[in-house]
């Protein structure tokens, strides 16, 4: 589908990569990667068209569609959420504006049998086929299906896009990049700003309704669920295989042991020929040889190893001064803006050395809570640090409170203390600020070198309760396996606010979940969390799935009725005779509402099917068309609602088990 073709790039006369070709197929999954400046946006700005090669081509059909979501975007504010989601319509939504004036016209004209009449007519029937060619039939419940499977509520849709912040106005971007559904996407670390609900959601999306990807992400599970090929780009050459991150990390390491025997080889043959040469370079008798030798040496391609990584550093924390047996105790906290609860009646308590994460919904209350730990604002309820509880808190905008006038060396030669003080230019060489790089001004570094710099400086400091808001943000893999590997040693308690699985598994023994206004306690690892929730279907977690009232009010007074009200008392206990019946009225009720969901998508399909055969005859009139087109719009309706009906029943089933 899209082919790259010797494709080479230079930057200031230093080649970024050269000679570089593949192919992207029409369903292919791909996880683009390789280490920091290696050239994987660049590339994604290739394949995007906004960036010219130095050599080569990139070759495409011109009806295949591309879209990108760039790291870094300039975004609009002068719309609500809704409005800014439908430009990914412009196309659709200009064609009915304009069937929709045809239309009117064509109800006022009487001269039937006048060419400019059967011209109208041509113009109306072309318009309706191309729009009964577009497979989504409601724009409107496209858009806020997929804004809410990205952490939006529906009160959000309104709200003008000023009154979010950059990452929640990057949310809608990646909308309107999904609503498009290119025929590839190129996704440049989509999930920075997401929370683990939406990038569970952003990869059902792609495994089910994109068709080719490639995705640059330094979240590992993200890329082994929805990746099936991964491309290196490793020393100005690119590496292809055929399977996801995981088993790609395992084949590299296969492939550079490879080239290091060979470069070893290589090393040790031209050793010898070097030595063959001085020794008989004089020798009459050996001339002819040492000639050849000569020539061989001139011939021989050096051998590249793939950026090998021989530092082996381990970084620690200095150790933990004691702190108290329950570092934090929080007693029926609360927190409120205005008219808005966040959460309230908070209850648990932290023990020393304890390892925790924080997750939910961006929103819920995560960050909020922090900053009442931190004293930064006010609150309800009661919260207790414990005796000497020393805090190292490493804020989601930790990098902008780093002083921009020092270099990078001084910045952390300001905090480090005894052996470490040896060792600072290593640390930093591992967080990729090696030889120069270490000398620049705070002030010129981007915004992920500030984050890293920021970083470096907290595992420096002598703390024994660490929190750390969205810490890997912008690390790489290696980078945050670092951290991962300094947290683990950290022998004081540590709560890890992060939507990053990968990042979290092996690392926390507890997962605290915040939605609803409430806050949940999780024994177990984030993985045994992620199992748990889908054991329980998700219902009662304040996941932004439609509701059986928001989607039929007949239906959702029906639920209110009977559905919500007792069902929570009836719930785990001992029920008698009269409860029981009540049980069954409740569940009964829910089976017809299933049932009735069920049989509307089998007529409306029915109906549907009837259509299809007219139109397959060549039937393709206005009347016909726009019935077509209202029916598909009601199936997707009736399919949503079928599919609430019966999670709402599954769940009941479950409760009263």
């Amino acid at each position: 589908m899209i082919a790259i073709n010797n494709l080479s790039v230079e930057f200031s006369a230093r080649p970024l990569f050269t000679d570089v070709s593949f192919v992207i197929n029409p369903t292919d999954k791909i996880a683009l990667v390789g280490k920091n400046g290696a050239g994987k946006s660049t590339m994604l700005k290739i394949l995007a068209g906004i960036q010219s090669p130095t050599g080569g081509s990139v070759s495409k059909p011109a009806n295949v569609t591309v879209g990108y979501l760039p790291q870094q975007m300039k975004l609009a504010d002068d719309t609500t959420i809704l409005e800014e989601a439908k430009k990914a319509f412009r196309q659709r939504l200009a064609l009915e504006e304009e069937l929709a004036c045809l239309n009117e016209n064509l109800a006022e004209r009487s001269d039937y049998e006048s060419d400019s009449y059967h011209k109208l007519l041509e113009r109306i029937e072309f318009l309706n086929e191309r729009i009964s060619m577009d497979d989504t039939p409601s724009v409107e419940a496209e858009i806020e299906r997929t804004l809410v499977g990205l952490g939006f509520i529906r009160n959000d849709l309104n709200r003008p896009t000023s009154e979010f912040s950059g990452g929640w106005r990057m949310r809608v971007e990646l909308a309107k990049i999904l609503l498009q559904r290119p025929d590839v996407l190129l996704l440049d670390e989509p999930t920075n700003h997401l929370d683990i609900e939406s990038i569970q959601w952003l990869e059902q999306f792609m495994l089910t309704k994109s068709k080719a990807v490639v995705l640059v992400s330094h979240d590992k599970a993200f890329l082994d669920n929805v990746t099936k090929r991964t491309i290196e780009i490793s020393c100005g050459k690119i590496y292809d295989y055929k399977v996801s991150y995981t088993p790609f990390v395992q084949l590299r390491q296969e492939r550079i042991e490879q080239q290091m025997r060979a470069y070893e080889n290589q090393q040790k043959f031209i050793s010898d020929t070097k030595d063959f040469i001085e020794r008989f370079r004089y020798k009459a008798t050996k001339a002819v040889q040492v000639q050849s030798r000569i020539k061989q040496l001139e011939k021989i391609v050096p051998i590249e190893v793939d950026e090998v990584d021989n530092s082996r550093l381990r970084l620690r924390f200095p150790p933990a001064p004691r702190s108290g047996d329950f570092p934090l105790i929080v007693e029926n906290l609360g927190k409120k803006y205005g008219e808005h609860q966040v959460f309230s009646g908070a209850e648990f308590s932290l023990r020393r050395g304890e390892k925790v994460a924080f997750v939910g919904k961006n929103g819920e209350g995560k960050s909020t809570l922090v900053k009442c730990i931190m004293g930064e604002i006010p609150f309800d309820g009661h919260l207790r640090l414990g005796h000497n509880v020393k805090i190292g808190y490493f804020a989601q905008n930790q990098a902008q409170m780093l002083d921009e006038t020092i270099t990078v060396f001084d910045t952390i030669d300001r905090v480090a203390t005894g052996d470490v003080r040896n060792r600072i230019r290593d640390i930093l060489g591992a967080f990729m600020f090696g030889g120069e790089a270490s000398e620049k001004k705070v002030k010129v570094l981007s915004g992920g070198e500030k984050t890293r710099l920021a970083m470096i400086k907290l595992l420096l400091e002598p703390v024994n309760f660490l929190i750390l808001d969205e810490p890997t943000n912008h690390l790489d893999m290696k980078t945050k396996d670092i951290l991962k590997d300094a947290i683990n040693d950290f022998d004081g308690t540590v709560i890890v606010v992060s939507h990053d699985r990968e990042f979290l598994d092996g690392l926390v023994e507890k997962v605290y979940e915040f939605g609803g206004g409430k806050v949940k306690e999780n024994l177990g690892g984030i993985y045994d969390f992620l199992r748990k929730k889908k054991l329980d279907n998700l219902n009662e977690l304040e996941r932004s799935t439609p509701s059986l009232s928001s989607l039929s009010p007949q239906l959702g007074n029906e639920a209110d009725n009977g559905l919500h009200s007792s069902e929570r008392e009836m719930s785990g206990k001992n029920l008698s005779y009269a409860e029981q019946k009540e049980r069954d009225k409740i569940i009964r009720k829910a089976e017809k509402a299933a049932k009735e969901a069920e049989n509307r998508v089998s007529e409306l399909e029915t109906k549907i099917s009837d259509i299809e055969h007219k139109l397959a005859e060549g039937d393709a009139s206005p009347e016909v068309l726009e019935e077509y087109s209202g029916l598909s719009t009601l199936l997707e309706e009736s399919m949503a609602l079928w599919e609430s009906a019966q999670m709402e029943l599954d769940s009941l089933k479950e409760k009263f088990r």
